[in-house]
């Protein structure tokens, strides 16, 4: 249980430094290097499909080994163990780079540099940004925060809770495969249909976890529980994935916006119904509004581990005294 409360601190004050060889980054070129493989030994689209699926298996397997190895070699050195322990599941967690990534996008608008906020933006999505408005860069920006509440923070606590660091990282390399090849194009949707699966399976219950935190902690930010859970259940099929909308709804209804509607991914436009209604226009502020609501999620999710932990101690010394 420490080890993950430490690990979330150190997310909150440090982030994830440019200067640090984030495993992110490795797990990353693996995939780039089996998917340029796979291009070049298979040209039809079916073996490319049955590439994908070796891609996930290639990489679930390193993602999660590689840690169980070296935390299984250190089990003789307490100190050193949850020392490495607590620093993977570090850098499985994104709320301080996020909030960092989200709030350069803020700034440039605030600075009235629409050029700038839609670069610092093109950085965090996967759309085209350079001719986005800036009401289309505010909800590009609050889309990808508030789906990456669920990727990047409660995600990786989730998995990190049920299998540890080991367990964690692997999801890193699930949600990274997709967010490199789960596209749905003509490029990347045979060789991602798999990875893509694949990331909608293991984000089914955080995306919902999400989502049902997001509701109950609305009224920081001035939304409505009851509201909130309302357009949540309604919107939830209106996005291409069966897991995105949940937060995504959950972060428009507490903010009273529309999020949601077409984007162009590779020069390609992708149809998309809206999320939410429009009680008000979007603004910058809402950027905000969004980061807070990430954070908080995080805050509630860590106390309800805690608690548990501490029950579940009760209940232990309970159960011996008897």
């Amino acid at each position: 249980m420490l080890d993950i409360v430490i690990a979330v601190v150190i997310d909150w004050i440090i982030g994830d430094p440019y200067w640090f060889p984030h495993p992110v980054i490795y797990i990353g070129k693996l995939i780039k290097m089996l998917d340029k493989l796979g291009r070049k030994l298979f040209k039809q689209n079916k073996k490319l499909r049955i590439w994908g699926g070796f891609i996930v298996i290639i990489v679930c397997s390193f993602s999660f080994l590689i840690p169980f190895t070296i935390l299984e070699l250190t089990k003789k050195y307490y100190i050193l163990h949850h020392i490495i322990n607590i620093l993977i599941l570090w850098t499985t967690l994104a709320a301080r780079s996020l909030h960092k990534e989200g709030g350069k996008v803020y700034t440039a608008l605030k600075n009235r540099d629409i050029k700038d906020a839609r670069l610092k933006l093109s950085y965090i999505v996967g759309r085209e940004t350079e001719t986005l408005s800036e009401k289309e860069v505010i909800r590009a920006d609050i889309e990808t925060i508030a789906e990456n509440s669920s990727d990047g923070i409660i995600a990786p606590l989730f998995f990190g809770i049920l299998g540890g660091a080991p367990l964690a990282m692997m999801y890193k390399g699930v949600n990274t495969m997709d967010s490199m090849l789960g596209y749905i194009n003509e490029k990347y949707k045979y060789i991602g249909f798999f990875p893509a699966k694949v990331d909608d399976v293991f984000n089914f219950i955080p995306a919902r976890i999400t989502g049902f935190f997001m509701c109950l902690i609305s009224p920081i930010i001035g939304g409505n529980i009851f509201y909130s859970f309302k357009i949540m259940f309604r919107d939830r099929k209106n996005h291409k994935s069966p897991n995105c909308a949940y937060p995504e709804a959950a972060a428009a209804a507490a903010n009273g916006i529309m999020l949601g509607g077409n984007n162009v991914y590779f020069g390609e436009i992708m149809k998309k119904p809206t999320i939410g209604d429009v009680k008000y226009e979007l603004e910058k502020k809402h950027i905000k509004r969004t980061i807070i609501l990430m954070y908080a999620s995080e805050i509630l999710f860590i106390i309800l581990y805690v608690l548990y932990y501490i029950v579940l101690y009760i209940f232990k010394i309970n159960t011996n005294i008897l």
